[in-house]
């Protein structure tokens, strides 16, 4: 069981509030009391005494990171934090504490640097592991990680089938499976467009331009690997073609 054992009125709300969302078990006793015999993890304040047992020392503006750290020492889950990235359409980002999954995303792909940079700013050790398909996508994601080791993955088999109610999950399920899959550690991944994904962006320039435009193969292979964002690119035609 968890203990909150704090005189700071920010954390104890932040704090009691997060273990509540998550239904976990906990009591509450004011610092220096006895503690409960079932008692495993405790959880206080910069200024609270330090109960004899496996004790999170919590920053009052941070609940959720502190209810994570409490949670993985109570279930004794080494508490490394690791990053799963399925880089789909849509790719989804599971952050685990040893095995436990303490929070999962969905986000479109120019935001998960930034989700993962906010999940691990205090992590000690942490490490980030990417599937590897949607290359060219997982390419990009993979040159805006900074500070941090990154595997890539395997990602065969790892969305699993989804059965009732669980449609719009495969990718973050999928990003949970990867971050327990150990992969090849790498530094950059350099990627050229195969003809039929700077296809796929020529069909998607027409889609997307209000004139039915679609960019030559040489734009379209900038917009591939990150040189030119699409609206950058279709302009660029624009320019070159009106002449």
């Amino acid at each position: 069981m968890i203990v909150v054992a704090t005189e700071d009125f920010e954390l104890y709300h932040g704090v009691v509030g997060e273990l509540r969302d998550r239904d976990v078990r906990f009591t509450t006793i004011e610092p220096g009391d006895p503690l409960p015999e079932d008692a495993a993890v405790a959880i206080v304040g910069p200024e609270d005494e330090r109960p004899a047992i496996p004790t999170v020392r919590a920053d009052p503006a941070e609940p959720r990171r502190v209810v994570d750290e409490a949670i993985a020492r109570l279930r004794g889950d080494g508490g490394r934090t690791v990053v799963g990235i399925d880089p789909g359409d849509r790719p989804g980002v599971a952050v685990l504490s040893g095995t436990t999954i303490v929070a999962a995303f969905q986000v479109p792909a120019d935001r998960v640097a930034e989700v993962v940079a906010d999940e691990i700013a205090d992590a000690v050790n942490p490490l980030v592991r990417i599937g590897d398909g949607a290359r060219i996508r997982g390419s990009k994601i993979v040159d805006q990680l900074e500070g941090v080791p990154v595997e890539l993955v395997d990602e065969t088999g790892t969305t699993p089938y989804l059965g009732e109610g669980a449609r719009g999950m495969g990718d973050v399920l999928a990003a949970v499976n990867i971050a327990l899959i150990p992969g090849e550690r790498i530094a950059e991944r350099e990627i050229e467009p195969t003809a039929g994904e700077i296809q796929l962006i020529k069909n998607r320039s027409r889609r997307e331009s209000d004139d039915d435009r679609t960019l030559t193969a040489a734009l379209a292979r900038q917009v591939a690997v990150g040189e030119l964002s699409m609206e950058e690119a279709l302009e660029r035609h624009r320019r070159d073609h009106s002449r």
